[in-house]
């Protein structure tokens, strides 16, 4: 059976002729059921009908052969690779493997389109390993698109633009007597209001507020997306906004909160902890003055929320917002945020280290949810009047 079609058979959507396909390809490799393939029989198959795959693939593909030494190939692997599917066993048998891929680097390559070259950028600024490199470029399809980090600037900047018009202030719209009146915001006095833990993110202090946070998000966001998809960013984000507002309503109990910078810090701190942990492998070019620039970036933002914080009240007695927020988002970075962007196409669940920092996590915001119920009348705190 010509590779191509059994390529064609593999990553379609099943179907009962499709099934039939499979195994009859699985019968023509694997006659006696073992579940392997010999390396002997996978070289031969490769060598007859290698020209009909990616040279990315390929290469893949003779590197699993040579990095077996008992002298048979998982067929699972095979299927896996050929649907465009990642496993910890295939992952394994590359990484274990001696054998140094020797064709050019992705990055050396020549004659590429516009949006090739932006693939392959995203590819060297957000993984280390050559290997994911070439898989990554081989098999992004921008279907789905980076939709999370986009939609929810949209939201963010319309909901700014339309608290501008109101109040009739973009500059420290913070610092207007109305502005803690909105529902979106985070107050210690409304914190049984839930949705204001999550919700907060979509009120600013002012247009340097948001602007910061905008393009901070859309430059660091938007490419590990690309990579790591909706879901995986998604959760970092949103569990840096949660982490936010709880470790406020913890650590500066008498203070509201605004911005989304506890998600923002949570994608660039985990995006920077994962370019220093990997720092030999990354080959992206002007990392040092990249992180130099994100470090100058978070820490002009920071400081402008510190400063905020304990500038005198325009509406005493509540104080201005929090900065412990951003605290809370660079914790949740460095620990989920880190598990998650190590693992490339990898299945969390199958990581110890995962299931550990997702416990803490959980235990957190367990124990700052009864923090909020008892802490607040136990300790007899004299919180600032409801807005």
């Amino acid at each position: 059976m010509p590779l191509g079609l059994i390529f064609l058979c593999l990553s379609c959507s099943p179907s009962v002729s499709e099934s039939k396909a499979k195994g009859r390809a699985q019968h023509q490799f694997d006659p006696e059921s073992t579940g392997y393939i010999s390396t002997e029989r996978f070289r031969g198959l490769l060598q007859r009908h290698g020209s009909e795959l990616d040279p990315h693939k390929l290469e893949v593909l003779l590197a699993l052969a040579d990095n077996n030494s008992d002298g048979k190939i998982c067929y699972q692997d095979f299927v896996n690779l050929m649907s465009n599917k990642r496993s910890n066993s295939f992952r394994q048998a590359i990484l274990q493997g001696n054998r140094r891929l020797c064709s050019k680097a992705l990055l050396d390559e020549t004659g590429l389109s516009l949006s090739q070259r932006l693939i392959r950028h995203v590819a060297y600024e957000t993984l280390p390993r050559e290997i994911d490199r070439k898989w990554y470029y081989d098999s992004y399809t921008c279907c789905p698109p980076p939709w999370f980090m986009i939609a929810i600037t949209i939201v963010e900047v319309a909901f700014f633009l339309y608290n501008g018009v109101v109040l009739d202030r973009f500059v420290l719209q913070v610092t207007h007597p109305l502005y803690l009146k909105n529902s979106l915001v985070y107050h210690p006095q409304l914190r049984a209001q839930a949705w204001r833990y999550l919700t907060y993110i979509f009120m600013h202090a002012g247009i340097e507020h948001l602007g910061l946070n905008v393009v901070l998000q859309l430059l660091v966001g938007v490419p590990l997306e690309m990579v790591h998809g909706a879901l995986r960013i998604g959760f970092v984000y949103l569990a840096g906004v949660v982490a936010g507002s709880l470790a406020v309503s913890v650590a500066d109990m008498t203070a509201p909160v605004v911005g989304s910078s506890g998600g923002v810090y949570a994608l660039i701190s985990a995006h920077l902890a994962n370019i220093v942990m990997n720092w030999s492998g990354m080959k992206c070019q002007f990392k040092l003055l990249r992180m130099a620039v994100a470090l100058i970036c978070m820490s002009f933002e920071f400081g402008r929320a510190v400063w905020l914080r304990f500038h005198p009240s325009a509406y005493p007695p509540c104080p201005h917002p929090s900065f412990v927020a951003h605290l809370g988002g660079v914790v949740v970075g460095i620990t989920l945020g880190v598990v998650i962007l190590r693992n490339y196409e990898q299945r969390l669940q199958d990581q110890s280290l995962w299931w550990i920092f997702l416990s803490i996590y959980i235990i957190f915001v367990l124990f700052a949810i009864f923090w909020n119920i008892f802490a607040y009348s136990l300790l007899d705190l004299k919180l600032p009047p409801p807005p």
